[in-house]
């Protein structure tokens, strides 16, 4: 029992010298930022760009088909659709084997309604006597429309992050805060352009997810950093910075690990509907310990800061009372 729980080899003080590979880490960040910029971008086709837009935000229909008592063939209609060129073709089960949701793009110049009449025909030829119990077709206007929300999203929560962390602390840390986000969603649309993922809503709230858990991040090292510049009034400031990270590593490597085992497990397990959205929230937990470390505390070390003149406030012990 000596050995466990194994996350105890986790050192719990460390004194790594995280800000003197400051600029090397800048230059590969600026490098990622401006590769992932340029995949995403190029080419410039609307409405998503490099990006590989998803039925939310390119167009195309929802069925939901149901064949109770017997279930639904998945596989079966999946190949029936690809064979038709539907382009991205989504086909899951909910609520019950018997149900099933299908989810298909509308070729290019075709009648949606037309298009989603084929499909109903080509589904019965497949599994024989079922029900549709819904039809949506999602147009481009629509589809724009769920593009710009998205993004206006995006936006909105950078900006009250933002809001957030100058109140909180002071405007350096506010900047360093917004840096560290914008690098961990550019480098996270880079990834979403480089491996071809489905770019939808649920994507966006993929990243949603990214923003908070980064922000979640970076405040536990701006308040050990604001505690330490009080405790530590004479300390270079790269050296304060580095203290502070230190502190605070081994609590967001284990908080980091367990999110990581529990994607893991639901890429692995939960199917291909949910191994894109899996693959994008891992990637984001890592580059978002990363921009903590080596965008957001390095921006401050290069604004520079006033040093407070208060004094840290004490910790008193829990069994003592007041």
């Amino acid at each position: 029992m000596s050995f466990w729980p194994l996350i105890k080899i986790v050192p719990t003080k460390t004194h790594f010298r995280f800000v003197a590979f400051a600029r090397l880490a800048a230059v590969a960040s600026i490098l990622a930022v401006a590769a992932s910029l340029a995949v995403t971008v190029f080419p410039f086709k609307p409405p998503c760009g490099g990006l590989t837009c998803g039925i939310d935000f390119k167009g195309g229909s929802v069925l939901e088909v149901s064949t109770a008592p017997r279930p639904v063939d998945l596989g079966a209609v999946r190949a029936a659709l690809s064979a038709m060129n539907m382009g991205d073709v989504q086909v899951q089960a909910f609520g019950s084997a018997s149900q099933a949701m299908v989810r298909f793009q509308t070729p290019e110049g075709a009648d949606p309604t037309g298009t989603a009449e084929k499909v109903k025909t080509e589904i019965r030829r497949v599994l024989g006597d079922v029900k549709f119990s819904r039809t949506d077709v999602v147009g481009p206007k629509v589809s724009g429309e769920l593009f710009g929300k998205g993004l206006l999203a995006l936006g909105l929560a950078i900006g009250l992050m933002l809001i957030y962390i100058w109140f909180r602390f002071e405007v350096q840390f506010g900047l360093g805060a917004v840096m560290a986000l914008f690098h961990d969603v550019i480098l996270t649309f880079g990834l979403i352009a480089v491996t071809k993922l489905e770019f939808s809503l649920t994507t966006i709230a993929a990243i949603l997810t990214i923003i908070g858990y980064s922000m979640n991040d970076t405040v536990v090292v701006f308040d050990r950093l604001r505690e330490n510049l009080r405790k530590y009034k004479k300390m270079p400031l790269r050296e304060v910075i580095d203290l502070s990270i230190n502190e605070t590593l081994s609590r967001t490597i284990i908080t980091g690990l367990t999110a990581l085992l529990a994607l893991g497990g639901l890429a692995v397990f939960g199917g291909p509907t949910l191994f894109g959205m899996s693959l994008i929230l891992m990637f984001g937990i890592v580059i978002g310990t990363y921009s903590s470390i080596y965008v957001a505390a390095p921006v401050i070390l290069l604004w520079g800061l006033k040093r407070g003149e208060e004094e840290a406030e004490p910790l008193k012990p829990a069994n003592l009372r007041a």
